[in-house]
């Protein structure tokens, strides 16, 4: 039946109407006071924003009635009419069947879940979680408690910190899981136990928050292992290809690894290193990027950082450190105790790692779960990072002002906890690699003989990476046979060069037997700074790679834009060619047939024997790896420098160069622990510098000198001591040392 209303009698109806759903809502309302013990027994946080948005709505339905009343109160204030309100009544009286039927169903939803909590809360007086103690108890005032916030100098932020969570505390399910109810009170007992934000309630203990607790000291050792099957059981047999291709790696190389391991000295004193607690974890290979990372291993994808995780963690495992291996974001939160939700809420215990090895994928996906923790604990985090991240790069406030900001970096660690494949800088630390036959004994060199076939195997398994190659290629093929090993998908035509005999994607057992046999092994200008040719002179060949005029760098070239560093890339192979160079690595014009050919006709007179720089031998990864984890030490008031301390030699470099570059000229290294000791004005003085003017900024070429102004610059900000880095308007103060001490 439908009815007519006037204005007034709809106020009237819709009056009536709100204050009978009102009383319902608040007849099912449980006030917090009597559900704090089912809160503090566990119930989920969709459980707890349940009860508190069934609440919310009772609430803003009395609001509502109270507006509704006012503005029937404004209208006519003439007798409603009789027969209007007859109507009403007859309308309401058809729908009360239907809103009785509507309180008998959510009295059956109530009950339930009454009967649930009742249970749940049985249950959590019958057993302990190993974390029962984490999430604080809400506070007894419940929703309409009489908390004030409080004005203590020593918390400045307290008042700031809980109005964000008034209004933004169901933005993530992590503040209902620490007992976030929205109330002042809830809040804040959660800003002073969880965030240590606010000063502590009456009541309570003036104690840090638990995830910033110490983990208690193990008082385990680390001994030199002669096995490395802890790590097989840590790696398992997953059927990713990437892990498939760590573990088979290692089972290839243990042999080696276990030899190298009888071969270390002692240490110096009779301190023995403790055994850390370490978390391998391959971000890199977990979440998103996965699929494309595990899809390319299998068809010529980058191999690099899967050689470097494999020895890495072969490595500490015969050190005799306790290793934990995960490529799962699932698993990662379980492994730090992150809380249920998006990362807003610290970790709900301390850190049970001594050590966490990542790559930046995986340093984003720690922040992410972390929360305020993860600056607590970047102490102890460790980047493997293929190419360094420079100090200008790293401190975002300085990289967003200076056209430093990139992709990556801006994280604001120590540099030295970058740990990068070839020694890029000295600002972060060379992790390395191991060379797959670079772990022989000088006796085994002597009593293996390598018969080298007239052939070349060029480095390069993925066909774009071919393309203008010909040429180049052609002049090389008049002297030796040329071997591809290009990933070839099936039903396409191959474009190399009809020269080249391709053996398709081959495994790293028949890749290593077929360099036995090659006497060259030939770049193509990319990749950039790969393993394979360490490998492949330790296997006995020669490496032709071309020259870079200009050099490339982020200014000229797609693959190092973005990286957070400003070399200038000489050749395919800078480190090669700077260290290694002739007659094991040749360098040439690509595009200079004369040079090209003069240089293959050399490599055929030329008998050389295979050859491992120490640095990618087992027994100098596993002498390196030992020396970062006894002296490095980035948490507290403790600085990266060895013991005792070498005392720096002070040169002062030419306008351009960086420090680098300077240390090298001189057989020296730089180093940027010990910057700390020319970084005053007696240093310029004692080399003879006039200044006009003394500054002290925030800048990553300084401690420098320049002559323009005479003007004389030291750093402020010690994050910013950087051996790279250089201005044609600035002479660098350069504190170099031995590169044996």
């Amino acid at each position: 039946m439908r009815v007519a209303l006037r204005p007034r009698s709809g106020c009237l109806v819709l009056c009536l109407c709100v204050s009978v759903v009102t009383l319902l809502l608040q007849g099912l309302w449980v006030p917090p006071e009597r559900t704090r013990s089912e809160t503090a027994a566990g119930k989920s946080p969709d459980e707890k924003s349940d009860d508190f948005r069934f609440h919310m709505l009772a609430v803003r339905l009395e609001a509502l009635n109270a507006q509704v009343q006012k503005l029937s109160s404004k209208t006519d204030k003439t007798q409603t009419d009789r027969n209007d309100l007859s109507l009403l009544l007859h309308s309401f009286r058809q729908d009360q069947q239907g809103l009785a039927r509507l309180v008998e169903t959510e009295l059956q939803k109530v009950s339930q879940r009454l009967d649930q909590l009742t249970l749940h809360h049985h249950h959590h007086h019958q057993a302990s979680t190993p974390h029962s103690d984490i999430r604080p108890e809400r506070s007894s005032t419940g929703l309409h408690g009489k908390c004030e916030v409080p004005t203590d100098p020593a918390y400045p932020a307290c008042a700031e910190k809980v109005e964000f969570l008034r209004a933004r505390w169901q933005s993530d399910p992590c503040y209902a899981f620490y007992g976030v109810n929205g109330s002042t009170c809830s809040i804040l007992v959660y800003l002073s136990q969880v965030e240590d934000f606010c000063p502590p309630q009456p009541g309570q203990n003036h104690t840090a928050a638990s995830w910033r607790h110490k983990t208690p000291s193990d008082t385990k050792q680390a001994f030199l292992q002669a096995s490395l099957t802890p790590l097989y059981e840590v790696i398992g047999s997953s059927s990713s290809p990437a892990v498939k291709f760590i573990r088979s790696r290692v089972e290839r190389m243990s042999e080696s690894w276990i030899w190298a391991g009888r071969e270390m000295k002692p240490y110096r004193s009779e301190k023995v290193s403790p055994q850390m607690k370490v978390l391998l974890y391959l971000g890199a290979l977990a979440g998103d990027v996965a699929q494309r990372f595990e899809a390319m291993v299998d068809r010529g994808g980058p191999l690099g950082e899967l050689v470097q995780w494999a020895d890495l963690s072969a490595c500490l495992t015969i050190l005799g450190h306790n290793l934990t291996f995960s490529t799962s974001q699932h698993q990662l939160r379980r492994l730090i105790g992150a809380a249920p939700g998006q990362g807003s809420c610290p970790i709900q215990r301390p850190l049970t790692f001594d050590l966490i090895y990542t790559d930046y994928h995986g340093l984003a996906h720690l922040h992410r779960v972390m929360g305020l923790a993860f600056q607590h604990y970047q102490c102890r985090f460790r980047i493997l990072d293929s190419f360094g991240t420079e100090p200008a790069f790293n401190l975002a406030s300085y990289a967003h002002l200076h056209g430093f900001k990139t992709q990556w970096g801006s994280w604001g660690l120590q540099p030295l906890q970058y740990m990068t494949m070839f020694p890029h800088t000295p600002d972060n630390s060379f992790l390395g690699f191991v060379g797959e036959d670079a772990m022989k004994t000088k006796d085994d060199f002597k009593s293996e003989i390598y018969r080298k076939d007239n052939i070349a195997v060029v480095y390069g398994k993925q066909e774009h990476m071919w393309q203008g190659k010909s040429d180049y290629l052609e002049v090389i093929s008049q002297e030796l046979e040329i071997h591809a090993t290009v990933f070839q998908p099936s039903g396409r035509a191959s474009s190399l060069p009809s020269f080249v005999k391709n053996h398709g994607l081959l495994s790293q057992e028949n890749f290593l037997q077929l360099l036995r046999r090659a006497k060259v092994f030939v770049g193509l200008g990319f990749p950039y700074e790969g393993p394979a040719p360490v490998e492949a002179v330790a296997l006995g060949c020669m490496f032709l790679q071309p020259r870079f005029d200009p050099p490339h760098s982020s200014h000229n070239d797609g693959f190092y834009k973005g990286k957070p560093t400003t070399r200038q890339i000489t050749s395919q192979h800078p480190y090669f060619e700077r260290f290694v160079g002739k007659p094991f690595v040749w360098t040439v014009d690509m595009n200079n047939r004369t040079d090209i050919r003069d240089a293959v006709e050399s490599i055929l007179k030329t008998k050389v024997k295979p050859f491992a720089p120490p640095e990618f031998t087992c027994l100098g990864m596993l002498q390196r790896m030992r020396r970062y984890i006894t002296h490095q030490n980035f948490c507290g008031n403790s600085t990266a420098a060895w013991d005792p301390e070498p005392v720096p030699k002070v040169l002062l470099g030419p306008l351009g160069q960086s420090c680098v570059d300077v240390c090298q000229r001189s057989a020296l290294t730089c180093d940027p622990a010990l910057f700390h000791r020319l970084n005053s004005p007696d240093m310029f003085t004692r080399l003879g510098l006039g200044c006009s003017s003394m500054v002290q900024e925030v800048n990553h070429l300084f401690p420098s000198y320049s002559p323009w102004g005479r003007l004389c610059g030291l750093q402020q900000e010690p994050l910013l001591f950087s051996c790279a880095g250089s201005d044609s308007s600035h002479r660098r103060l350069c504190p170099c040392r031995s590169q044996h001490e």
